[in-house]
């Protein structure tokens, strides 16, 4: 019976030693960093620190994390989102935020986020056009609605939906010809 790397420094190395070295380690960077600041990294001045995208401009959104509708400030320079703060005014979120909301920057200006319609053929993600997508999709459902049935789907609606789209949705589901309708806040 072999014995994995992991337990042997396990053995060699205790819990409260790994401690010491780490907080050691972590000591030793910082010095290293504050002597050898070779002016790459400079103080912001009063300016940059209040106004760091000028010409940017700010856009009064809500958050789309969850269906509660917060109020973010976007901070938008040459068509990008470069900041955000919280909506101090805002009814609903009175100037807080969650932690994904505070996040949002970020899953917008992700590189992996999804922004055109997709389908997997042999293996491989292939982008389709809109309409395309919404053939499919229509192609899908009529044809469960005619092998299996109405109820074979079910709409999941959104408590972002405004009250007329939410009516327009469930005529929807209707003129599908279900009752299978849900909010996503309720799942």
């Amino acid at each position: 019976m072999s014995i994995s790397t992991y337990d042997a420094l396990k053995a060699k190395v205790g819990r409260r030693s790994f401690l010491k070295m780490t907080a050691i380690a972590t000591a030793a960077g910082a010095v290293n960093a504050l002597a050898n600041n070779d002016g790459v990294t400079r103080a912001a001045s009063e300016e940059e620190i209040k106004n760091p995208f000028p010409g940017s401009r700010k856009v009064k959104t809500i958050c789309n994390a969850c269906s509660v509708g917060c109020g973010i400030i976007a901070e938008v320079h040459n068509g990008v989102w470069v900041r955000q703060e919280v909506a101090q005014d805002h009814p609903i979120s009175l100037g807080g935020h969650c932690c994904k909301g505070a996040d949002m920057i970020d899953m917008v200006r992700s590189e992996v986020r999804l922004k055109h319609p997709m389908v997997k053929t042999k293996g491989k993600w292939k982008r389709i056009s809109w309409d395309e997508a919404l053939d499919r999709i229509a192609a899908k459902l009529k044809t469960a609605h005619e092998t299996v049935g109405a109820d074979s789907a079910m709409f999941l609606g959104s408590a972002k939906m405004s009250s007329e789209q939410a009516y327009y949705f469930r005529k929807f589901a209707a003129f599908y010809g279900t009752n299978n309708i849900d909010h996503q806040a309720r799942i």
